[in-house]
């Protein structure tokens, strides 16, 4: 087997060094996670003086809004955390008794069907929301909200789908 010129060999460092470019990327993520910690300390406290006048489906709603948050977040922190140990550079905190389980273990299509989980499951939240608010609930807007739904919904199916054929054609190739 030849190997591989100075030119090639200095184009894949290049191409593997190019990795790096994506730290910026999850520092802004790290960064928009503040943003959302600071829109969700907003939201609770704006909401906690009306906390005994409102009804019990205001209570809800404000609720949902908080999780609806939350699980934006988890999102975000799902994105940073897989995405820079999967494409940038292994972590090294593995000793760290608070250290997540899953880092490490979560390849590109396992984080594919978690973000794809967590984006329909936001969905829901503001489908139910919208079905709470007389107000938001137009025909129109609720029909296009499900299809919204139901297309996410699809779309995680068949990704995970992919995923199993994949994995399953590739379990058939070592054997």
């Amino acid at each position: 087997m030849a190997r591989p010129n100075a030119v090639e060999r200095t184009l894949e460092w290049l191409l593997f060094a190019s990795r790096w470019l994506m730290a910026p990327v999850y520092l802004g993520l790290v960064v928009a996670l503040a943003a959302l910690l600071v829109a969700f300390v907003a939201k609770l406290i704006s909401g906690l003086p009306h906390l005994v006048s409102m009804t019990q489906t205001e209570v809800v709603i404000w609720l949902l809004g908080l999780v609806d948050l939350s699980l934006v977040g988890n999102l975000l922190m799902t994105v940073i955390l897989a995405g820079y140990e999967n494409f940038v550079s292994k972590m090294e905190a593995k000793g760290d008794p608070d250290w997540p389980e899953w880092i490490g273990k979560v390849d590109f299509g396992g984080m594919k069907l978690k973000l794809i989980g967590s984006i329909a499951a936001i969905s829901s939240i503001y489908l139910l929301e919208v079905a709470l608010t007389p107000a938001k609930l137009d025909l129109s807007t609720v029909g296009w909200l499900l299809a919204i739904q139901l297309t996410i919904i699809l779309s995680g199916v068949l990704l995970a789908a992919m995923d199993y054929i994949s994995e399953a054609g590739r379990h058939m190739a070592e054997k």
